[in-house]
């Protein structure tokens, strides 16, 4: 296995340096190998900031990120403790698929009021866009 120095890491993960060793204060990510002045980490750490990354691009605090790792490592996980925890993050899940819904139709609904053929935009404030209950009809 190559052995990789954290700015080699961070360049292949997509991140910074310092969002690197974040990830080592909050034991998301491994401490590194040290030989040394010379730290190494491997392929499967850059691995790891990406699958926490995409987590979070996803809506995953890191505590949930670092909760999801350690269902891997820790050996008195339950099934059931599993099947709770997926359970609750797909009911999270639905619900913002739900809300992004409401948003895009608003957002279409907004989008035919600032069609280029009419400037009656100005008579709706695009907050009334958002399913708060009024109207946001051309």
């Amino acid at each position: 296995m190559e052995k990789i120095t954290i700015g080699k890491l961070a360049q292949m993960a997509g991140v910074g340096v310092e969002t690197v060793r974040f990830y080592q204060r909050k034991d998301l990510l491994r401490q590194p190998d040290a030989r040394g002045s010379i730290r190494t980490y491997n392929e499967e750490d850059a691995q790891r900031i990406v699958f926490i990354k995409k987590a979070q691009e996803l809506g995953f605090s890191l505590s949930e990120i670092k909760e999801l790792l350690e269902l891997n490592t820790k050996s008195r996980v339950t099934c059931a403790a599993v099947q709770k925890k997926t359970i609750d993050k797909i009911s999270e899940i639905d619900q913002k698929i739900a809300d992004l819904q409401k948003m895009r139709a608003s957002l279409v609904k907004l989008s035919t009021v600032c069609d280029s053929r009419q400037d009656n935009y100005k008579q709706h404030k695009v907050q009334e866009c958002f399913d708060l209950g009024l109207k946001c009809d051309p």
